[in-house]
């Protein structure tokens, strides 16, 4: 891990009254590689961790939700721990808005998540006719749009402490012709908002990269240990 972002961690990250697990889920068609670094840098302040690679493609949200969520619930209990957090990427936000709609997590502590489609993609409105984007994307890549079918739009305000962190940088200028500005190349800042959120920040990140990204690390950390985001512009206590 880069010198830079341990002293970040050191001087965000008190000593864990607990012992605290974090559940990652990743995003629609990656893996849980993509939230290693994450990972390993939750583990060097003290945190247990449960990255889970889940089917993203096969199955509906519905379908994918219960089976991802509960193994890392599993991992955590296994280990003795007392208080469990989420990390989500992107659509990994919608199956724990899904779940919690549907289920409890009795010791459930503080979600972070980074670029959830809250509002839908326009994206997924755009492309879902064209050739190969069923096949790319899978059943659950259709819910994600902005129409009647949209997952997203059919839950309610979330009841959890939740701080959510936005990209506005895109590198992708062909999917950014179908989104609002500003956005991160799938959804735009204002999408991954929703009502009974406590803390908000958006930062220059892109959406396919921002979680390798030290700065939303940092964030990551301060919101799972304190409930509430350090950057300059961050809109904390919204829940209250």
């Amino acid at each position: 891990m880069p010198r830079t972002l341990c002293i970040l961690l050191l001087l965000v990250s008190p000593p864990l009254l607990a012992a605290d697990c974090v559940v990652l889920l990743h995003g629609l068609g990656r893996t849980s590689a993509s939230l290693n670094k994450i990972a390993s840098s939750l583990k060097a302040v003290g945190y247990l961790t449960a990255n889970i690679n889940y089917p993203s493609r096969t199955g509906l949200i519905e379908q994918l939700a219960s089976p991802a969520i509960e193994n890392g619930l599993s991992e955590c209990e296994a280990n003795d721990a007392q208080r469990i957090n989420f990390v989500t990427h992107s659509m990994g936000g919608i199956l724990i808005r899904y779940y919690l709609e549907n289920n409890n997590i009795d010791n459930l502590h503080r979600v972070v998540m980074l670029a959830p489609p809250n509002q839908g993609s326009t994206v997924v409105d755009a492309f879902r006719g064209v050739p190969g984007y069923r096949l790319l994307n899978g059943p659950a890549g259709l819910q994600l749009g902005t129409d009647v079918d949209s997952v997203p739009l059919q839950l309610g305000p979330v009841s959890f402490d939740l701080g959510v962190i936005a990209g506005n940088r895109t590198i992708n200028l062909i999917l950014s012709q179908f989104l609002d500005n500003p956005d991160d190349g799938k959804v735009t800042v204002a999408s991954t908002k929703v009502d009974g959120m406590c803390a908000f920040t958006e930062m220059p990140v892109t959406h396919a990269m921002m979680m390798r990204n030290n700065r939303v690390i940092g964030e990551v950390v301060s919101f799972l240990e304190t409930g509430i985001f350090k950057g300059e512009g961050a809109g904390n206590n919204l829940c209250d």
